[in-house]
């Protein structure tokens, strides 16, 4: 009787979770009327039309140039993300050098620090270079290890990896990047694809970085395509159409959830218990 209450209470939970992305999906088939008179998720007709509409969005291109352009800027960026983390992580769990504690201090306090104190100075850095209105101000700084949550949750999975698999490692004639590559990273799999999917969603989320480097509407990622389909009063759009653009641009999130859920349940889970 209690695991039934407690599967009951979990269903119930998941519904209140659940709620806001079923009503999203919903209101896209909602007139504007119909989305402000109901709380009700459940259409009272379905109107696929006004996804073709969406797909077009009220600029010259489509959706489609949109995810391009996205895409163009999370791929680089989070694959420079988890191999700069791998590698300063490695570094920090692995290798004595000078200054180690003062430099991983550092890094930790760089993870309390408002991103937003950084901006100024960074664009005034881009600018400077003559790169504003690329995409190389958002992906390079990846390279760099530029999110320090991401060393700091990598040096705890190394650290709980035994030395003996590095000497086993060199005996077998493994160099330093291979003994990394070969024997480590493998070990610690669950938490790279956990810090992959984070750079991932995180990058597909970033609205105020684009809204500050790229000026061409040619070169909006899908986050600021769907702020450029309502004007600053609100008013003169039609509502479902952009809850619809916002519906297929939360699909590549959602698949890359999906897809990575196991093992990105399983690095944070781990994560919990050896912290």
């Amino acid at each position: 009787m209690k695991k039934l209450l407690f599967y009951i209470l979990l269903a119930v939970i998941g519904m209140v979770m659940l709620y806001p992305l079923l009503w999203l999906l919903g209101a896209s088939f909602k007139s504007d009327e119909e989305i402000f008179s109901s709380l009700w998720f459940m259409p009272n007709e379905l109107d696929t039309e006004v996804y073709k509409n969406a797909w077009k969005t009220v600029t010259p291109y489509s959706m489609g140039h949109y995810f391009m352009n996205t895409f163009m800027i999370i791929i680089p960026k989070t694959a420079f993300a988890v191999l700069s983390s791998v590698l300063v992580a490695y570094g920090f769990a692995r290798f004595d050098f000078p200054l180690k504690k003062f430099f991983f201090s550092l890094l930790i306090c760089g993870m309390f620090m408002p991103s937003i104190v950084t901006v100024m100075p960074l664009y005034k850095l881009w600018n400077t270079l003559g790169l504003i209105d690329t995409y190389i101000p958002l992906t390079l700084p990846a390279l760099f290890a530029s999110e320090g949550v991401f060393v700091f949750i990598l040096v705890q999975f190394f650290r709980n990896i035994p030395r003996e698999f590095d000497e086993a490692a060199r005996i077998d004639g493994c160099g330093t990047l291979k003994t990394l590559f070969f024997v480590l990273v493998p070990c610690i799999r669950p938490a790279v694809v956990s810090i992959a999917v984070f750079s991932f969603l995180w990058t597909m989320n970033d609205f105020l970085n684009p809204l500050i480097i790229i000026n061409s509407v040619e070169k909006y990622p899908v986050s600021l395509a769907l702020r450029l389909s309502a004007d600053s009063t609100g008013q003169g759009y039609e509502q479902r159409k952009i809850i619809a653009m916002s519906v297929i641009g939360l699909i590549p999130s959602v698949a890359v959830f999906a897809i990575a859920q196991k093992k990105f349940v399983s690095g944070i889970t781990a994560g919990g218990l050896s912290g």
